[in-house]
C-alpha cells in the first residue's frame, strides 16, 4: 500500500501539471515523494514538510489522507491520532481508519479520550452493521462472514473498554460479554475479565482469563499470554492461597477453545463448503443448474479445467477447438472436461449457452479462480490422476492450441 500511495499521488501530480496554476508547489511535492520512495516513515516526513511549507495547499485533504494511510502502514500511533480524527470528520465511513483511531483512544484511561473513543466505537459498529446488510452471507463469502463477526466483536470490545474507563463497569461487562458471544477470542475474554475484576468478581473473572490464555488471537503476543498467566496465578492464589486447582480451570478453557474453533469451522463450511480448503482438487463447485460437484470424486482421472466467461471473445474462438479435442477422447471415462465460468453475473450464463448452442459441462468457479490465481482468461489447467497440476496454459495460439492441448492430456494420462 505504501508504494501505491506514493505512486498514486505522483500520478495525480503528473496529471495536474498541465492544469494547475502553481507548478512550483507540485514540483516540490513530486520531488519529495520521489525521494521518499516506498517508506511510510519517509512519506510521512515529506508530506508534513510540504504542508508546513504550503499550509493552504489545494491538495491538503489529499495529502492528509496519504498521511493517515502511511501512519497506519507504519503503525505510527501518534500520527494516526494526529491526523485520524480530522480525517474521520470528512470520511466517517472509512472503517480501517475508524478501527485504528478507536483502538488507540480506548486504550487510554483519561475521560476525554474514552468519551471520543466510545462515539467512534459506536460509529464503527454502525458501519459494520451497514456492511452486513449490504453484503449478506452466501455460500461464496465465508471469509466476509468471518471478517464481519470479528469487526462487530471488536466494535463491542472498544465500547466495553471505553465504558469501563469511564467507570461504567457493569455496562462494560455486558458489552464485553456480547463481543465474546459474537466472536470468541482472547481480546474480548480478557476485556470481560478486566471489568469483572473491577467489580471485585474475581472468582467469576478467572475462567475468562483462562479463555483469553487459551484462545487463538493474532493480536496476542507471547508476552501478553505470560502476563495473563501471571494475573491468573495472582488472583487465584488471592482466593485459594495456592495454585492447586488452577490447572483444571486452564484445561477446561483449552477444551472450550477446541469446541469453539470446531463450531466456527462448521459454520463457515455451511456458508461455503470450500472454506479452509487449499487443494483445488478438493473443491466443491456448483453447476449451472445448482448441482454440486466434489472434485475429489474425480480422483483417478485426468481433469481439464477451462476458465472462461461469456464476455470473453477469445473464449468463443477457443470453444470449437475444445470440442474437437474432446471428440478425440470420446468414449474414455478417465478424461474429464469442465468449463469453469467466471462471470460475476451468473444469470447471463445459461441464456448464453442456449443462444450459442454450446455443449459444455459448465460449473461456476466458486472461489477456485482466486485459489489458482487465474489472472486472465481463457486459462486452461490439466490435473493428472493424482490431482496434481501438470499443465497450465494462459491464453492460446489458435494455430497450435489443438495439438498442444491433446499432447498435454496424453502426457497426463501416461503419468503414474
Amino acid at each position: 500500500m505504501n508504494r501505491f500511495l506514493s505512486l498514486s499521488l505522483l500520478a495525480a501530480l503528473a496529471l495536474s501539471a498541465q492544469t494547475t496554476p502553481k507548478p512550483s508547489e507540485d514540483d516540490e511535492l513530486r520531488q519529495a515523494m520521489g525521494e521518499a520512495g516506498s517508506s511510510p516513515m519517509e512519506i510521512s516526513r515529506a508530506l508534513e514538510k510540504h504542508l508546513a511549507r504550503f499550509p493552504s495547499s489545494p491538495r491538503r485533504e489529499e495529502i492528509e489522507r496519504a498521511l493517515i494511510k502511511a501512519a497506519i502502514d507504519n503503525r505510527d500511533n501518534s500520527r494516526i491520532l494526529r491526523y485520524g480524527e480530522k480525517y474521520l470528520g470528512k470520511n466517517p465511513n472509512d472503517l480501517v481508519v475508524l478501527e485504528r483511531v478507536t483502538r488507540l483512544l480506548t486504550s487510554r484511561e483519561d475521560r476525554d479520550s474514552n468519551e471520543r473513543g466510545l462515539k467512534y466505537a459506536q460509529l464503527f459498529e454502525k458501519g459494520m452493521r451497514e456492511l452486513e446488510q449490504e453484503k449478506p452471507a452466501t455460500r461464496l463469502d465465508a471469509q466476509l462472514r468471518e471478517d464481519l463477526d470479528r469487526g462487530l466483536s471488536r466494535a463491542y470490545t472498544f465500547q466495553a473498554r471505553a465504558k469501563g474507563h469511564l467507570g461504567r463497569h457493569a455496562e462494560a461487562v455486558e458489552l464485553a460479554r456480547k463481543s465474546y458471544e459474537i466472536y470468541a477470542s482472547a481480546e474480548p475474554a480478557r476485556e470481560l475479565a478486566t471489568w469483572l475484576i473491577h467489580q471485585d468478581k474475581i472468582k467469576e473473572a478467572i475462567p475468562h482469563l483462562a479463555d483469553a490464555f487459551s484462545l487463538p488471537d493474532v493480536r496476542l503476543t507471547d508476552e501478553d499470554r505470560l502476563s495473563i498467566r501471571r494475573q491468573m496465578s495472582a488472583l487465584y492464589q488471592k482466593i485459594h492461597s495456592s495454585e492447586t486447582g488452577l490447572g483444571d480451570i486452564i484445561l477446561a478453557a483449552y477444551d472450550r477453545a477446541i469446541v469453539i474453533q470446531e463450531q466456527r469451522r462448521a459454520r463457515l463450511k455451511a456458508i461455503d463448503p470450500n472454506s479452509g480448503v487449499t487443494n483445488p482438487m478438493e473443491y466443491t463447485i456448483s453447476g449451472i443448474n445448482g448441482e454440486p460437484l466434489d472434485l475429489k470424486s474425480l480422483r483417478g482421472k485426468v481433469v481439464l479445467l477451462d476458465f472462461w466467461a461469456t464476455w470473453c471473445g477469445p473464449c468463443r474462438v477457443q470453444y470449437p477447438i475444445y470440442e474437437r479435442v474432446k471428440a478425440s477422447f470420446k468414449g474414455r471415462n478417465d478424461v474429464v472436461f469442465l468449463g469453469i465460468n467466471t462471470d460475476q453475473e451468473r444469470e447471463v450464463v445459461k441464456p448464453f449457452l442456449a443462444q450459442n448452442q454450446w455443449n459444455k459441462a459448465v460449473y461456476y468457479e466458486d472461489g477456485l479462480s482466486n485459489l489458482l490465481k487465474v489472472a486472465s482468461i481463457p486459462t486452461t489447467m490439466i490435473f493428472n490422476r493424482k490431482g496434481q497440476m501438470t499443465s497450465r496454459l494462459n491464453g492460446f495460439v489458435p494455430e497450435r492450441f489443438e495439438d498442444m492441448l491433446r499432447e498435454r492430456i496424453e502426457e497426463a494420462l501416461k503419468e503414474e
